[in-house]
């Protein structure tokens, strides 16, 4: 077997672990909240006929949002494990690592205002 082979199938190996990540984040029912959220944010983006930079601009935040889930996730996991009884410094992690999913929310929410009202006012 060829040395690149290997490293090949090394890395389809590992997407197969971060698609398992992934489905592990939609366990969490903050993640699934976001879910929602997104599939609603897409329909509307639908619907108002975004241009192509407010879809980037979307995407980003919705991708941005989701990672920042997920670190928060994979943070507690950690957290949780090192530490299972209760620990301050361990508690400050875990409410900073939130608080940090939370100011990327206001970030998206501030985006998704800007892109979003003006097109919902025209309307009436």
């Amino acid at each position: 077997m060829d040395k690149n082979d290997w490293q090949l199938s090394k890395r389809i190996r590992s997407f197969g672990y971060a698609f398992k990540g992934i489905a592990a984040l939609f366990t969490q029912p903050n993640a699934c909240i976001h879910a929602v959220v997104m599939v609603i944010v897409i329909g509307c983006g639908v619907a108002l006929r975004l241009a192509v930079w407010e879809w980037c601009a979307v995407c980003l935040c919705i991708g941005g949002v989701l990672m920042a889930e997920a670190f928060n996730t994979a943070i507690e996991a950690l957290a949780d494990k090192v530490s299972p009884g209760f620990d301050p410094l361990i508690g400050r992690a875990k409410d900073v690592a939130a608080g940090a999913v939370l100011i990327f929310v206001f970030a998206a929410v501030a985006v998704g205002l800007i892109i979003f009202l003006p097109k919902v006012i025209a309307l009436f």
